[in-house]
This record gives C-alpha cells, structure tokens and sequence, in this order.
C-alpha cells in the first residue's frame, strides 16, 4: 500500500485503520453495548514476534493482547483468538512463505508461544482464517498479498503447507493444552454457495466440478472419512498437468503419515459466508496453468439480488441455508460457527440493508440449525469499518461507522447495531423493527 497506493481504491493503507491498538477499551465499550457473548479478533504475528521466530518477541505487542484479553473478560465477554489472519512476518515471506515446507514448523513454533501465553484465558482458537482465499489470490494471483501470481502451482503448493500448519497447530494444543484448558481449536473457511445457472447438463456438472475445487481440497482432508485431497481434484489437476508438459501433477500429494495428521484435526468449522454465486462452464480465455482454467466456470450473480457496495456481493440468504444442508451431508454434521458474515454500504448511519440483510441470512440459518445443523455461534462482519484490501474505506462493512479523518478514529452506532443489539437481547428477529426516536438522519433513498 506504501509503495502502490494506486491499488487502492482511495489510497489509504492500514497503518493506523481505526486505530484499535490505542482505542481497545472503546470497542469492548461498543461489544456491551451490543450485548454479545464472545469477540473473535486476531493476534498479529509479526506484532509479536517480528522476525517470525519464538526467539524475539515483542513484549509491547503481546502487552496489547494482555489487555484487550483482560478487558473482554472483566465483562464476561469470551475471547475466540485466530492466530493467522492473512499477516506473515515479512522475513518468513521473505523464506517463500505459504511455499515453503517449513511454514508449518515455524507456524507450530508461533503458535506454541501464543497457547503458552493465553490458554488459560482463551476457549476458542481458529488457527487460519481463509486458507483458501490466502492461496488462491495471494499466491496464485496479486489480489491479495503477498500478491505473487505463480498461478497453476503455488495455490496447490501453498495448500497443502497451510493445511499441514493448522494440522500440526491443533495437534499440539490436543497434546497439551486440551486437557488442561478444555478449549476448542478449529479453522475457518471462505465458503460461498454456489448454484448452476440453470438446470442444464453443462452447468450442473460446472457447479460440481466448482464444489470440489472450492470445499474439496480444503475440507475433504479434515472432516472427509477417506482424508486426502478431492478424488476428483486429483484427477483433473493430474490430466492437465500432464497435457501442459509437467512431469508430475502440479497438486502435490499428501503422504499416509500427512492424511492421518490431518484427518479429524478440527473441533469446529469456522463458515465466512456472504453470498452465492451461479455457475457455468467458462467461456473465458484462461490463463493455464492456472487455478481457474483447473476448475473452467464462470461465476455470474443472480440479476436480481440485491446489491452491497461491493460489486462481488449481492443478497442470497438462500445460499446460507442450502450450504449448511450439503456441509451436513457430506460432512456428518460437523460443528460449525459462522466466524463471518456481512453486507457492505458506503458512509452513513441510515444503513437499512445492511440490518434487513442481516435479518434474511439469521433467519436462514435458524432453518439451518431447525432441520439438524449444530451452529455454535455467530459472529458479523463487523464491529466497525475497516480498511478493506484494495477497496480501502471505500466499502464499509461495521456496525459501527469509523470517522477515519478524525484524530479519535470516532466510532459511531448505525442502525443496524441497534438492531442486532435487539436481536441479542430478545433473542427473536423481528421484522422491520426499528428504534424509536433513533437519531440519525434518513438519506432521501436506501443508503448501500
């Protein structure tokens, strides 16, 4: 962001954002005044150990975290700590990062130092948030960082490193910290629903191909009774790779030992979900080797649905329910929170379709949970705005609106805040409930 602000939509990078490492005790303020049970934030790597190893560690950073912790829990308010959200210490990049087959080691080693720290406080842990959206456009394109665009063998690569890193992460807590602190380790996914198009043969089989691409290769290892990558995804990365002149399938495999250590390594599901998308086999010229020309859909947005400040984002609370439902069977009925969902608007209070959406998505997955699935929690995103990649403060996805231009970073309660906060309190959603005598000025249309 220093070097390209030009990616960014209005050219603001994240070094202050909403300024949470001196504002802490405000946004606990903001979480009782919710009324929510528990607080899912991130611990910075490279805050706390700055050249990625246990042998330097920043204790201003780690202090940060002893208070935030502390303040959470003198209002009974739990900690759930993700230990990896998208931030690698840049001298561990700098190794290969996610490529590299020692991450996993040097992720153990980190998370050995954090658990140390914290078991005794903190009852859920996530280990990775998104491994899949980490490798597929942070490594195998430039939308995310690190941005390295080795497309066709880095997504696979980092895979499988990733996936091996939260394995050996959950394993160690199961040695020992479980029996002590009892608490729960699982990790959380970027999975949208996805849909044919319509009913016809080609996009049917577009939409099963696209499933096991996006839940194959990251779920089936953990919570499919054989283990292992997709079958499927093997096959058509292993013909491709053979067409292209690899020698070897560009997909790499796991071992016996590798299957075992990942079979079963997961206490919960972490769900990010926020829309659904239409499938049909692609007609678009495709980079190959590449992810994409692997799968070979393209994904297209229902007409009709509503339409976030996003242009990726659009309102299918459908998709929700029917995702639970397949995870269900294919999976067993795995325990699962929903770590993220939300709806982006731009600046103002008023944002009506943010609260109905969130009210549509809430009472799909009380049907969700009506026909058999075991949801633990619920958590929006988010509390407040936030710097969003390369759409900057462009897109606002808080609860609470952040005056990023003030010295104070002021957070201030929208609209829909008032109605999650009712949602909590009743625990019942009321349709097109609304405070009385709230005031915030109402724009002439629907703010989005």
């Amino acid at each position: 962001m220093h070097s390209h602000p030009e990616l960014v939509a209005d050219g603001r990078n994240g070094d202050v954002a909403c300024d949470s490492y001196h504002k802490y005790k405000r946004d606990v303020e903001l979480l009782r005044e919710l009324g929510v049970d528990y607080y899912r934030f991130s611990i910075s790597w490279p805050r706390v150990l700055p050249s990625g190893f246990p042998h330097e560690q920043n204790e201003h950073g780690f202090q940060y975290y002893d208070n935030l912790i502390d303040e959470l829990l003198n209002y009974n308010i739990t900690p759930m700590i993700t230990l990896y959200h998208f931030d690698l210490p840049q001298k561990l990049q700098d190794l290969g990062g996610w490529v590299n087959p020692l991450s996993s080691d040097w992720f153990e080693d980190y998370a050995r130092v954090v658990f140390n720290k914290y078991a005794h406080k903190v009852p859920f842990w996530i280990t990775i948030n998104q491994p899949n959206a980490i490798c597929i456009y942070g490594y195998g394109d430039r939308m995310l960082a690190p941005g390295i665009d080795a497309k066709g063998v880095s997504e696979y690569l980092c895979a499988k490193n990733i996936l091996l890193a939260h394995a050996k992460v959950y394993r160690l807590y199961e040695r020992e910290f479980k029996k002590k602190y009892k608490g729960s380790v699982g990790i959380s996914m970027a999975i949208n629903w996805s849909d044919p198009l319509n009913n016809k043969t080609e996009n049917v089989e577009a939409v099963e191909r696209y499933r096991e691409f996006e839940m194959g290769v990251y779920l089936d290892p953990i919570w499919s009774k054989k283990g292992d990558f997709s079958s499927v995804v093997k096959k058509i990365v292993e013909k491709k790779s053979k067409q292209q002149g690899f020698y070897r399938s560009r997909l790499p495999t796991l071992s016996p030992e590798e299957i075992n250590l990942l079979k079963g390594s997961a206490d919960f599901l972490g769900i990010n979900h926020y829309t659904t998308f239409l499938i049909k086999p692609s007609t678009k010229n495709l980079h190959s080797p590449s992810y994409a020309d692997d799968i070979g859909v393209d994904l297209v947005l229902g007409e009709h649905w509503e339409q976030s400040a996003s242009n990726w984002l659009r309102s299918a609370p459908y998709g929700l329910y029917k995702l639970c439902i397949f995870l269900n069977l294919r999976y067993d009925y795995p325990t699962m929170f929903i770590t993220e969902n939300g709806w982006s608007t731009k600046t103002g209070l008023w944002d009506r379709s943010r609260a109905e959406t969130m009210r549509r998505y809430l009472n799909a997955l009380l049907l969700a949970i009506e026909d058999g699935t075991e949801v633990k929690g619920y958590t929006v995103w988010s509390l407040m705005d936030n710097i969003e990649w390369i759409a900057g403060s462009s897109e606002r996805f808080g609860l609470y609106e952040v005056d990023f231009e003030s010295e104070e970073k002021t957070r201030t309660a929208r609209l829909s805040a008032h109605v999650y906060k009712r949602i909590i309190k009743k625990r019942i959603i009321e349709e097109n409930w609304e405070p009385k005598n709230l005031k915030i000025n109402k724009p002439k249309r629907v703010d989005l």
